[in-house]
């Protein structure tokens, strides 16, 4: 059985590491095209650098001590079995690991508080906004400056912050553009603020980070950040050849199920707001966390019977304080 059990380790280990390779696929959490990622990046290696001081020293002890005091003929070392304590070994094993401690905590605060979510990422350009829906099981993207909307799919110029409200139309999701930045949960009567931004050109894989039913796998969608000019042209490219997103249209894609990428031209003023706001009864109410949603006034002609301004003015109001931060990439 020994032999066996030897023989076997090696190539479950072979599996493991093939397995967390993704296939040869390439880490692209490790590959960051943007500031807020670039930061993560650092953060992940400096914290893996501070715990491999303990861990791998630690390995490499286990190792000795298990092959220098193992059982064998002929062995001459001293038998000292009331031994049970050394200042010098539990001086070196206690400080080591509480000055790690100490020293990761402070580098660990210092980025939380810097890469707070909805903290705006500076830059000389305006971001643009884009508002953010999960369903069962798609993404639904509106951009509420140039009044269109997307399933599916994002378009962003690069070199220029996106700021991206989310909320969620059922189930708890969680937002995740890798090699952007970190996750952020998307949680029904709740909207939440992210900001992030692409140094790059280029296509970057997106996905709901969270298990919530059958079809989670297929809420996957496309991140194409191009220059503003090809920007500017796709948005008039949409505005001119999609269909208009209506209110029978939203209830369609709510209704449970995946979607392949959709474009639309238009949809209904305050459709956000009244997602975020779904549960809010007439006397006040909701949590927003980072800033207030709005709707472009162009779309008000389009609004739907049941989206208030009483409840627009509930997500005017500042509520940061009652947000929850719940970025999972900090």
């Amino acid at each position: 059985m020994r032999p066996f059990i030897r023989m076997l380790t090696p190539v479950l280990f072979l599996l493991m590491a093939f397995t967390l390779s993704g296939c040869g696929e390439q880490f692209i959490v490790l590959d960051p095209k943007g500031p807020i990622g670039e930061s993560q990046k650092d953060l992940i290696y400096i914290s893996t650098i501070i715990c491999s001081v303990i861990i791998i020293p630690t390995l490499i002890l286990t190792a000795i001590i298990v092959w220098r005091y193992r059982d064998k003929k002929g062995r001459k070392a001293s038998y000292t079995p009331n031994w049970e304590h050394s200042t010098k070994l539990e001086v070196t094993w206690w400080s080591i690991p509480i000055i790690a401690i100490i020293i990761l905590a402070i580098i660990t605060v210092r980025y939380t508080y810097a890469l707070e979510p909805s903290k705006a990422i500076v830059s000389e350009k305006e971001p643009i906004t884009i508002q953010v829906t999960s369903l069962d099981w798609k993404w639904l993207f509106k951009y509420p400056d140039e009044g269109i909307a997307t399933v599916n799919y994002i378009k962003i110029p690069a070199d220029v912050p996106v700021k991206f409200q989310l909320t969620s139309d059922t189930a708890m999701n969680s937002f995740w553009v890798p090699q952007l930045g970190g996750q952020i949960y998307t949680m029904s009567g709740m909207a939440m603020t992210l900001f992030l931004q692409a140094d790059e050109q280029g296509s970057y894989f997106g996905s709901g980070a969270n298990f919530n039913g059958q079809d989670f796998a297929q809420m996957r969608f496309k991140v194409d950040a191009t220059t503003e000019e090809e920007y500017h042209s796709w948005i008039k490219q949409v505005k001119d050849t999609s269909p208009a997103l209506t209110m029978e249209g939203f209830e369609k894609l709510r209704e449970p199920g995946s979607s392949e990428k959709q474009l639309f031209s238009s949809f209904p003023a305050g459709l956000f707001d009244k997602i975020a706001m779904q549960y809010v009864n007439g006397d006040g109410g909701g949590h927003h966390h980072g800033g207030a949603a709005s709707e472009p006034a162009a779309n008000k002609d389009e609004s739907h019977p049941d989206s208030s301004t009483d409840a627009h003015s509930h997500m005017d109001m500042d509520m940061g304080d009652m947000g929850m931060d719940m970025d999972m990439g900090k």
